[in-house]
């Protein structure tokens, strides 16, 4: 930890420094010197932690005790729930494309494959987040592209959670056609195909919509329940077999749907609480993101297709 240095010292090399506001700077140090490892800290840690003297580190944290962010005993200081607010303002703000972006970054590092979010649009998935890798396919993907629902793995998971009803008149109404020789294009089989989808939480397609493209997609869910977008893992055959696509990608493809289930939540109560929340952070998704977990705990595959 760097040594305590005078609270008046200047910030050089900053752009705009004459707009600079220092005793903010240094408030929100205070903050971050809290973590999972060090929920609770003493006066002269703190003060260490944040470079600051104690008698500053002491006017910042009393501060804060004041407006209701962090708790002590006269000895320890830790946070309160209230600072769940900073972030919940910032939550509030975002789309759906902004908070998945940063998760598709993260499965994309670890699969080394490219990973998209799309939404149900007629008889058509429109990708609204895309993180590429390589391309693997002839025609390029970008924001707004559209696909047939019906022959792609994120179109089966928009289309299996819809009623016996909606499914009928889709079948009835989309166009089904074969656009490989693999493609699932006749009305029962691919009711039955969408069945299975929805019992194992997640949809595969092999090679429907282009020859050499096999993909994996799974559901996301809003804080209700209902499902609002798919996410995808799409890859080359020649790269993945489908043993490895379900054994290794498909848990990571459910914990990151898992996970914007999760910030979803948190954006949809801080919309309706307008940050005024000061509850715990709202429970993980009880769905497929536990499901991921317990299969990794358990290193026992997911249900295959």
């Amino acid at each position: 930890m760097s040594e305590p240095t005078p609270e008046a010292a200047p910030q050089p090399g900053r752009d705009g420094a004459g707009a600079f506001v220092q005793s903010l700077d240094r408030g929100l140090a205070v903050i971050r010197a809290f973590d999972a490892e060090h929920p609770e800290l003493t006066l002269s840690e703190v003060a260490r932690a944040t470079g600051l003297t104690r008698a500053a580190a002491r006017r910042f944290l009393l501060t804060l005790v004041e407006l209701g962010y962090v708790r002590t005993d006269g000895r320890l200081f830790a946070l309160r729930p209230k600072i769940l607010e900073l972030g919940y303002a910032y939550l509030s703000s975002l789309s759906l494309p902004e908070i998945a972006l940063p998760h598709l970054e993260q499965l994309v590092e670890r699969v080394h494959e490219s990973s998209s979010v799309s939404v149900l649009d007629g008889d058509e998935v429109v990708y609204v987040a895309r993180v590429p890798t390589k391309r693997i396919m002839t025609v390029s993907i970008s924001v707004g592209t559209r696909f047939p629902a019906y022959a792609t793995s994120m179109g089966r998971v928009l289309l299996a959670w819809h009623s016996a009803e909606w499914l009928d008149g889709y079948l009835a109404s989309a166009s089904l056609r074969a656009l490989t020789e693999h493609t699932l294009a006749d009305p029962e089989s691919l009711r039955a195909e969408l069945a299975a989808v929805r019992e194992r939480g997640w949809a595969m397609a092999d090679q429907e919509l282009e020859e050499g493209l096999r993909s994996v997609a799974a559901p996301i869910r809003d804080q209700s329940g209902r499902v609002v977008a798919a996410i995808n893992v799409a890859t080359n055959v020649s790269r993945t077999g489908t043993d490895e696509l379900v054994d290794r990608i498909v848990p990571q493809l459910l914990a990151t749907a898992g996970l914007i289930e999760q910030d979803l939540a948190r954006s949809a109560i801080a919309q309706s609480s307008g940050a005024r929340s000061t509850g715990p952070r709202p429970p993980a998704s009880t769905r497929h993101g536990s499901v991921a977990k317990q299969a990794a705990a358990s290193r026992q595959p997911v249900p295959r297709p």
